[in-house]
């Protein structure tokens, strides 16, 4: 399978149009093993994904060095990685109640991972710099290519005024490639776009069937600024993937309007005979700004899944249909208006 690879935003990098995200590999929900780990980075290599996207906060670093190992005997210029800062891993010093209560809170954000380290968040200037440094020491690599502000929501200006301008600093250098920021919502990376020099902003959730709320801003700005967009979240935790009761939408249990919607938009497409994963997967590109989506996979089933609902055909119609239904609105780009 061959996967298309776009540019990122204004520089060099080219990205494939589906992207590896590894929080599963760092043991989200459900620990996987060294092996599966591997397997599933193997599938994702063979099925054509050259973009590959970390951080240091999916399973305290434990996502790093599991992609490291996978990507250090590649061809170091055939693929692109990304990771994260925002977050520090502080040692645990001792094994008493602060390593009882570190667990909890590891199990409680998801990643089943010992927790012999607790995060920190930290966007000051010496704290940017030293998380690419333990990311590159996890990693095994000698450079990341795109560096992304993680989730600043509650130190927005910290982020801008200290976090920014170290990862100006060391694009400059050539320690990291491209500077980005990876939200889950749609404001404030519109702000950043606005106001410094990204390369790349990863939106998660906030531009898919369900949610286009990141076409109110953020969308049409990048593409003005020609700043390129990574989608995540385009099963919007769940839902879009598999709706049925039960389903969830944005982590929690979805209501049961948004459940009846994506009912409907499964109805749709399956009268095009088109499943609703490979929908899912190929609306974000309708936009000009979007140059991959990032689908979190934590087995080569899964990513062989991934690849061939991204690979399958989406008539013209099928969107037509979803826009006379309503289903989605009619000033949304879709990708046969955009080719």
């Amino acid at each position: 399978m061959t996967l298309r690879r776009n540019r990122l935003g204004r520089g060099p990098l080219r990205v494939s149009e589906f992207a590896f995200g590894a929080a599963g590999i760092g043991n989200l929900f459900t620990p996987l093993s060294d092996e599966q780990a591997a397997e599933a980075l193997d599938a994702a290599w063979d099925c054509g994904v050259r973009y590959f996207d970390t951080a240091p906060h999916y399973g305290l670093g434990l996502s790093e060095r599991r992609l490291g190992q996978a990507l250090r005997h590649r061809p170091r210029d055939e693929y692109v990685l990304s990771t994260k800062v925002g977050r520090l891993l502080d040692p645990v010093p001792t094994f008493g109640d602060d390593l009882a209560d570190d667990l909890a809170d590891d199990l409680a954000d998801g990643f089943a991972v010992p927790a012999t380290h607790r995060r920190r968040w930290d966007f000051s200037a010496e704290g940017v710099r030293r998380s690419i440094e333990d990311s590159l020491g996890r990693l095994g690599l000698d450079r990341i290519d795109i560096a992304y502000l993680h989730d600043p929501d509650d130190h927005a200006e910290q982020a801008l005024e200290e976090a920014y301008p170290e990862l100006e600093r060391l694009r400059a250098e050539g320690v990291v490639g491209a500077i980005g920021i990876g939200m889950n919502q749609a404001e404030l990376p519109a702000r950043f776009v606005r106001d410094t020099d990204l390369d790349a902003v990863l939106l998660a959730g906030r531009y898919s069937l369900l949610d286009q709320r990141g076409l109110a801003e953020l969308l049409p700005l990048a593409e003005e600024r020609k700043v390129a967009v990574v989608v995540g979240g385009v099963f919007n935790s769940g839902l879009l993937a598999d709706p049925r009761p039960g389903a969830t939408f944005d982590y929690a249990a979805a209501p049961e309007e948004l459940l009846t919607r994506a009912l409907d938009l499964k109805a749709v497409c399956e009268e095009h005979g088109v499943p609703l994963r490979a929908a899912a997967l190929r609306f974000p590109f309708g936009h000009p700004a979007v140059a991959s989506v990032l689908v979190g996979t934590r087995s080569a089933a899964e990513v062989r899944d991934a690849a061939a609902m991204l690979d399958h055909r989406v008539p013209d119609a099928l969107w037509a249909d979803l826009k006379e239904q309503g289903l989605i609105p009619l000033e949304v780009p879709t990708p046969w208006e955009a080719s």
